[in-house]
């Protein structure tokens, strides 16, 4: 149904209660008849000249108790003073958008639509009345209480804004986070609480939803009644009206002061660690390192965050530690890999990593804390075992001969001994011999 002009050719003939066919380039008769929105016609007075059959099946009523009748005898007398302002805006603006009806059905159900309405002329351009298109908006309300009922009923704080940053509802959770009354919150813009640079990215954030329905993990500090900055992470969602276009975001905050002094303890424990020490990324790419890390490899700062770590491994020793981040995503973590970076003046250190897992706020694998030990010094204590292993080898080896050389001797002089004691013998029995 158009919302500008239509024109009439002929005027109304009120015995007949029928209205003459208003034209543009089709037969309006018939674009109202076969409307699927319940479409009417009234005069300036608000009396119904003319409806479509989705008039009579939302309404339950039957054709002749509606023509001709004014619709105040449907909506109540706030709502057809409301009505008759609406067709004033008929009159001034040629239009007027979602007004607020809530008729009265054949049953006594009340039920809530939007009215969009334009002007209805005769040929001479004169406005005569308005064609009315009615939007049931039960079920949408409906929705739209379960959606107040969830954000209300939210754990997390949450609040409703316009794409104005203006905020137009908001749940207990938001209230206690900030400890604000909700008059000091609702129909604010949310620049009173947040700074202007974090309000410009705010509206940036709105920007984003509008393009892609949804952002993510937006940063904001807003500043509670206590004076306290707070800070928090914020996911929001496109709000968009009955014709689905984006008017305002719904947002989520989540407070951060546990994680952040979380994090802030877990970047003591880093800087602090003796071993060296270092975060990346699930690509291998170094976001954070202690200075063990930069003592031992001999890198600046600079030289090492931001970079791959395939900058200081081999190809090999990359793909090694690819796997090992595969390894720490499904278990946790990866103990003893073996990775030999190479330093600043060319040196191959030998290292062992053991890696466990980098978690968001929702728990989801984003990083690996790999801690690296430097195997240098025991690895030149296996070598000098190694040696004094050889060594000692050597001189059992040694020995062995020197027992094999003396025990040959010790043999030699008993079979010396023997033959010693043998020529005695014989040398005996020869003097007993002549001396007979």
């Amino acid at each position: 149904m158009p919302d500008d002009v239509i024109t009439t050719a002929r005027v109304v003939t009120p015995a007949s209660s029928r209205i003459t066919k208003p034209y543009s380039s089709l037969d309006a008769d018939i674009i109202i008849k076969n409307a699927p929105d319940p479409v009417f016609v009234s005069d300036l007075e608000g009396k119904i000249l003319t409806a479509n059959d989705a008039v009579y099946e939302l309404l339950g009523f039957r054709t002749d108790e509606v023509l001709e009748q004014s619709l105040s005898r449907f909506i109540s007398p706030e709502e057809t003073r409301e009505f008759t302002a609406a067709l004033r805006e008929v009159i001034e603006r040629g239009a007027t958008r979602n007004a607020r009806l809530n008729p009265r059905s054949s049953s006594g159900e009340i039920i809530s639509t939007t009215l969009n309405a334009s002007a209805l002329r005769d040929t001479d351009g004169k406005v005569i009345g308005a064609i009315g298109i009615l939007r049931d908006m039960r079920e949408l309300d409906k929705a739209r209480a379960y959606a107040d009922s969830l954000i209300k009923n939210a754990p997390d704080p949450v609040f409703v804004s316009d794409l104005e940053a203006k905020i137009l509802q908001a749940n207990d959770a938001v209230y206690e986070l900030l400890g604000f009354r909700p008059d000091e919150v609702l129909e604010q813009s949310l620049s009173r609480f947040i700074s202007s640079q974090e309000t410009g990215e705010f509206l940036a954030a709105l920007r984003e939803v509008i393009e892609r329905g949804v952002t993510r993990n937006s940063r904001l500090n807003p500043r509670s009644a206590s004076g306290e900055v707070i800070p928090t992470s914020l996911n929001a969602s496109a709000l968009r009206d009955t014709d689905g276009k984006v008017i305002g975001a719904i947002g989520i905050l989540r407070d951060m002061r546990e994680l952040d002094k979380a994090l802030a303890y877990s970047d003591s424990l880093i800087k602090n660690a003796p071993d060296p020490v270092f975060v990346s990324d699930l690509e291998g790419k170094i976001l954070q390192a202690n200075d063990a890390v930069y003592e031992l490899l001999g890198f600046r700062p600079d030289e090492v965050l931001e970079q791959s770590l395939s900058r200081f491994i081999s190809p090999e020793e990359t793909r090694e530690f690819l796997s090992a981040l595969r390894e720490v995503i499904e278990r946790g973590a990866t103990r003893n890999a073996r990775l030999n970076p190479r330093s600043a003046s060319g040196e191959i250190i030998p290292t062992t990593l053991n890696a466990s897992a980098l978690r968001d706020a929702d728990g989801k694998v984003i990083g690996a804390i790999g801690i690296l030990r430097d195997m240098r010094a025991y690895e030149k204590v296996v070598r000098d075992l190694q040696e004094s292993k050889s060594e000692l080898q050597e001189k059992i080896l040694d020995l062995e001969k020197f027992e094999e050389v003396v025990v040959g001797r010790e043999l030699k002089m008993i079979a010396l001994e023997k033959e010693v004691e043998n020529l005695k013998r014989e040398l005996e029995r020869a003097r007993q011999g002549l001396a007979q």
